[in-house]
């Protein structure tokens, strides 16, 4: 029999698990809990197989439970369970050490397969989330501007010519037209104009 805790702040949502795994006699649901910190408090005691783990909660999110479950050393595994599955939800749960991520609009089959797959160790993602961390591995890796070219470019976006840049940086045109050309790589741009903007965008130039 696999042990469950249950993660989720409304209580709704709590009662629909619990009916639905108590009603498996593969399933034994051992705790609830309304937010993180008190899914830290009851995985302690309660030592389950396999948390329930919703991520947005008042107090402590999921994500910074799961990354507090992990430094204390409690061997569970978790299972997030959310509505969510966005870059900035999916990314972090993983990292934090989630061993499977699906959405609240799973089967109850799927779900209870997911379970069964994380109390052995197993991992299960939902199609949705797999096709976008698939998505972000096939992804290249952005490549940082260097601090000239962010210089220069800082320069290019008040106005300076490649001219006036290399005097204030006292360095030579042709220079100035290299770390162009090399931030204009690393941003995916062909030009000054879209250079500028899109290093506004991604942050590397403040307004």
């Amino acid at each position: 029999m696999i042990t469950l805790l249950l993660v989720d702040d409304h209580p709704v949502v709590r009662d629909g698990l619990r009916g639905m795994f108590s009603a498996d006699p593969r399933f034994e649901v051992v705790g609830e809990a309304g937010d993180g910190g008190e899914a830290i408090g009851s995985a302690e005691q309660l030592r389950p197989d396999v948390i329930l783990m919703d991520l947005r909660m008042p107090r402590t999110d999921g994500v910074s439970a799961i990354r507090e479950l992990a430094k204390r050393g409690i061997s569970s595994r978790v299972l997030v369970l959310t509505t969510y599955d966005t870059d900035s939800d999916v990314l972090p749960a993983i990292e934090a050490g989630a061993t499977g991520y699906l959405l609240k609009d799973a089967p109850k089959d799927e779900l209870f397969r997911a379970v069964e797959a994380a109390a052995q160790g197993m991992s299960t993602l939902s199609p949705a989330v797999a096709t976008r961390l698939l998505g972000q591995m096939r992804q290249p890796a952005e490549e940082p501007l260097s601090q000239r070219e962010l210089e220069v470019l800082d320069l290019i976006a008040k106005g300076s010519t490649n001219r006036e840049a290399a005097k204030q940086l006292f360095i030579s045109e042709a220079t100035v037209k290299t770390h162009l050309l090399h931030a204009y790589a690393k941003l995916g741009v062909n030009d000054r104009a879209a250079a500028v903007a899109t290093a506004y965008s991604r942050g590397y130039l403040k307004s």
